[in-house]
């Protein structure tokens, strides 16, 4: 017990087998058995085995009546003592997969739920934001109200100005007029500037 024990070489060397290929295995051999086309197989080859050991000479039968088909009878149990064990590893394998496969279910459902109650945040982050900022009824509302009471001050404006006013406004234009005529003439471009009286 306090020394490692020396590896021994078995007599009988066991061949290993890969799981994963003997897996794939006994699952296509639990599908075809599942199959119409295994047991119509099965019925054939029974109905066969059982007419050529009744009707033949019994010279010919490999398996007599007389012994009760004891050769069909292993056989026949031999098939359902390898195929049980093939049928529940495929059944293994199934459920393995299954599981593997609802565990991703559940994963990306609980992405989905995550994304989905990120984006609900970020919608009513974005209502209320939206609530603060200028819509454009609101915009053309305010730039509408502004000119009525432009109109309104130019029309005030307007009604408030006397006709001396008004008078002295053509004056004035006239007066810049000529003012820019003379300005513009070419014969008075070299003369020098005529000293106006007070």
């Amino acid at each position: 017990m306090d020394q490692p024990r020396e590896s021994t070489r078995r007599p009988i060397r066991i061949p290993r087998m890969d799981p994963e290929g003997f897996g794939r295995a006994s699952e296509g051999f639990a599908r075809f058995m599942g199959t119409p086309q295994f047991l119509l197989y099965m019925t054939v080859f029974v109905t066969v085995w059982l007419a050529w050991n009744t009707f033949m000479p019994e010279s010919a039968q490999f398996d007599p009546r007389a012994l009760n088909y004891t050769l069909l009878t292993l056989i026949l149990s031999l098939q359902a003592s390898y195929a049980a064990p093939l049928i529940l590893l495929a059944q293994n394998r199934q459920d393995d997969r299954d599981r593997v496969g609802l565990e991703q279910d559940r994963a990306r459902d609980e992405r989905n739920l995550a994304d989905t109650e990120y984006l609900t945040r970020e919608v009513a982050a974005l209502r209320i934001a939206l609530r603060d900022v200028a819509t454009r009824d609101f915009v053309r509302s305010e730039l509408r109200d502004l000119l009525e009471e432009m109109d309104e001050r130019r029309g005030a404006d307007d009604g408030e100005d006397s006709p001396d006013d008004a008078d002295r406004r053509p004056r004035k234009k006239k007066k810049a007029k000529a003012r820019r005529m003379e300005s513009d003439d070419p014969l008075d471009a070299g003369s020098p500037p005529q000293p106006q009286g007070p």
